[in-house]
């Protein structure tokens, strides 16, 4: 007798990047409850199951929701607000005086859920983010049904959301002892760099990460400007400092890792570190281009990240996918290195492995839970299609997505946000963009 499920999706590719390499044509996703419970071939599917509903892809490649691994989500507010400047200049005169008058729990409420929209627009499920007033950010993220890492900030300066480390950590705790069980999130310790962290904070965050098993989630090895001072504060380079600390471990988010030498990528390969690869704020900033051939090479796991639309100036991982490959070809000088499926990989199940949450998403596999985005492909401008992996990576883009599902629930439906409205959306961007650059009259 077929069993009853939630939902069956027929679609005509299935890239389940678990097992690797694999590209299932005329295949079917069965899901209930939330969950995958088989990947079979259409005529199977019919026999087995007797789904409440039926989503037919015809024309389209189903691929696990995209894992943005590195984002200040509430950042979209200040989107375009000061462009073509170098980091430090861009931070200290533009940004954090931005922050300083304009953050609080609504600026962050509004410019997550901005970012969220956008997010679940581009086929993105889960994001990792690192902003103020984590549960501001946690509840817009509810609010569209979004996948979250909360990153819970420490910095060793104050800002309008807290005094100094300890009361970040305090805070940051507290949102975690209170939202913990919500099942579409999950924390990270995020203390922001080691230009703004000092060892004493860093000290707290590491017993932390440890008593509660979550992942440190910072900036590192942005600039050489950042290098150059670490060591000419602490005699060493910062990711020797963080080694000294007892920082580096499985559980280490590393963002953007530009400036690593030979040992260094070694370092991280041997404590098992994850990189949070944002190769267009890198290029944007003039910071530079990571390693990432290397990296992979020596056995790093990589994800990929936007970091903020302020930096961007999207949150768009199906670009930061292509640009990463291309990045890595042109830099090592050899076509072959990070292919069309390793890109994915890292778009997906090197995310989620970088959050530990690689058992939960990341790939499409019997027992995970059902983050997954379609891409319709029936378009003159993809055409023709020889490999569709190929085409994901180096064709395709965010106006290809049409369906986007968390947990089992759409979120996007025949290119429509759910949950949302796209107008509302762009008044609320418009009352903040009025706050915070008035336009002339």
């Amino acid at each position: 007798m077929p069993l009853p499920i939630d939902l069956l999706i027929e679609a005509k590719w299935i890239i389940p990047v678990e097992p690797a390499n694999t590209v299932l044509e005329n295949h079917s996703v069965a899901i209930d409850r939330g969950r995958v419970v088989a990947i079979l071939q259409h005529s199977d599917a019919t026999i087995r199951f007797t789904p409440k509903e039926v989503k037919r892809l015809p024309h389209h490649i189903l691929i696990p929701g995209l894992v943005n691994l590195h984002t200040h989500a509430a950042m979209s507010l200040l989107r375009g607000l000061a462009d073509d400047l170098p980091l430090m200049d861009w931070l200290q005169n533009h940004i954090w005086p931005a922050e300083a008058k304009h953050v609080s729990p609504q600026f962050v409420h509004d410019g997550t859920l901005l970012a969220c929209a956008e997010m679940l627009r581009g086929g993105i499920t889960c994001f990792n983010d690192m902003y103020f007033f984590p549960q501001a950010a946690a509840k817009a993220a509810q609010e569209l049904g979004m996948r979250a890492a909360i990153g819970l900030i420490a910095i060793d300066f104050p800002t309008p959301y807290a005094s100094d480390t300890d009361d970040y950590l305090a805070k940051g705790m507290s949102v975690r002892d209170e939202l913990r069980d919500i099942p579409l999130l999950s924390f990270c310790l995020a203390p922001h760099a080691p230009y703004t962290v000092g060892d004493r904070s860093f000290a707290k965050v590491l017993t932390l990460a440890e008593q509660c098993d979550m992942p440190i989630h910072l900036h590192l090895h942005e600039t050489r400007q950042e290098i150059d001072s670490s060591v000419g504060q602490f005699g060493v380079r910062p990711l020797e400092r963080l080694r000294r600390l007892g920082i580096l471990g499985p559980a280490f988010i590393g963002v953007h890792g530009v400036h690593l030498d030979t040992q260094e990528m070694e370092l991280l390969a041997r404590h098992d570190c994850s990189i949070a690869h944002c190769p267009s704020s890198n290029l944007k900033l003039a910071s530079g281009i990571s390693p990432i051939a290397e990296l992979s090479g020596n056995g790093v796991n990589i994800g990929l990240g936007t970091d903020s639309a302020a930096s961007n100036n999207r949150l768009d991982i199906l670009h930061e996918l292509r640009l990463a490959s291309l990045l890595a070809k042109g830099r090592s000088g050899r076509a072959e290195v990070i292919g069309a499926h390793q890109a994915l990989r890292m778009a997906t199940l090197g995310g989620a492995r970088a959050l530990g949450l690689e058992a939960e998403i990341g790939s499409i596999r019997e027992g995970k839970s059902a983050d997954l985005c379609a891409l319709k492909i029936n378009d003159s401008t993809l055409a023709p299609c020889y490999d569709p992996v190929s085409l994901l990576a180096y064709s395709a883009g965010r106006e290809h997505v049409s369906d986007v599902w968390v947990a089992g629930s759409a979120r996007v439906s025949d290119g429509k946000l759910l949950g949302a409205d796209e107008i509302e959306l762009i008044n609320l961007a418009a009352l903040w963009q009025n706050q915070i650059r008035p336009q002339n009259t």
